[in-house]
């Protein structure tokens, strides 16, 4: 038996391109085009699953406003998506299009973003459902002020839905995020082909 058989099969969800395309068109006083990339790592990075992300408005591919490194694993029946931060991201930027530059990534140089880890749970068959792990800890400074991140993610074959929101950690009121609600995105590209086939391998 693959112990590892159901995170590959989230893993496979999650590798790909999409696209707000047809949000943007449809209302595009209230949402930019953006496109998010979940890249597969090379296995040696985490010597196990992982992906470079970016988030980029369309007109700026090489220019993201969001960039992550993240290592996957499982505890019992939750995908924990363990989020890094990057030193030397400018050298990164535009690896979303551009694979080769992810041979930039040295592991000594990602930071740990303490409480930002994100927790998926399978809704039923390649749907899943993920927000920021409990404990209003994943802090975000927004406008000169300290904020906890609360951030919601659903993802299945076809599309990728998001809300990204900052709150006051003593009043809980919101102090930034999406006045329009949610991002919807669709897939354009899968990326799946780019997962190892040692990423098949039970690991104890």
């Amino acid at each position: 038996m693959n112990i590892k058989s159901p995170l590959i099969e989230f893993s496979k969800i999650l590798a790909g391109i999409y696209d707000n395309f047809e949000q943007s068109q449809q209302n595009p006083k209230e949402f930019a085009r953006i496109k998010i990339y979940f890249r597969p790592l090379p296995w040696h990075i985490f010597d196990g699953p992982g992906f470079y992300s970016e988030q980029c408005y369309d007109y700026a591919p090489w220019d993201p406003y969001r960039q992550g490194i993240h290592r996957l694993s499982m505890d019992e029946d939750i995908f924990v998506m363990t989020n890094y931060g990057i030193s030397n991201s400018k050298r990164l930027a535009g690896a979303g299009l551009n694979p080769s530059l992810i041979n930039d990534i040295q592991k000594n140089k990602l930071q740990s973003r303490c409480g930002c880890s994100m927790h998926f749970k399978m809704k039923n068959t390649g749907h899943y459902i993920g927000m920021v792990e409990p404990g209003k800890s994943c802090l975000v400074p927004r406008n000169g002020m300290m904020t906890y991140l609360v951030s919601e993610v659903e993802v299945d074959q076809n599309t990728w839905i998001s809300r990204d929101r900052g709150f006051d950690p003593e009043t809980d009121k919101q102090i930034w995020g999406s006045e329009h609600g949610l991002l919807r995105f669709k897939r354009i590209e899968s990326l799946s082909t780019f997962i190892q086939d040692n990423w098949n391998q039970d690991l104890i």
